[in-house]
């Protein structure tokens, strides 16, 4: 009797342990998700920042919301025969502004079409 009431948990185990598993990935994947989307997320950079405050008082409840606009941000698209430096004299600014604005650009690799930020 009692091999067989081993032998029966042991099958219950071993179906019930995915079953678990599937279920606390789904619970974690549900908190992150909540989390991520929450008033706490962070606000990608250029975009307008907006801050509430939020009074409760035992009949009302008031929201302010503050929004301060992004920083003016002028791009370029990349005509033939550009170079950085022409791009740069074209809009009084240094070659060094513009790749600090455009990480990740490679000047030698200019494409036409290609927009890059030049304020």
């Amino acid at each position: 009797m009692r091999r067989e009431q081993r032998a029966s948990s042991g099958r219950a185990a071993r179906f019930l342990a995915p079953i678990v598993f599937l279920a606390a990935v789904t619970i974690a994947v549900l908190l992150v998700r909540s989390g991520l989307s929450g008033d706490d997320a962070v606000t990608p950079r250029g975009t307008a920042l907006e801050t509430r405050a939020t009074t409760t008082s035992p009949r009302t409840t008031t929201t302010t919301r503050r929004t301060t606009p992004p920083q003016a941000r002028r791009s370029y698209s990349i005509e033939a025969g550009d170079t950085l430096e022409t791009i740069a004299a074209q809009f009084d600014t240094t070659v060094e502004r513009l790749l600090t604005l455009n990480p990740g650009l490679d000047p030698v690799a200019l494409r036409i079409g290609q927009r890059i930020r030049v304020e």
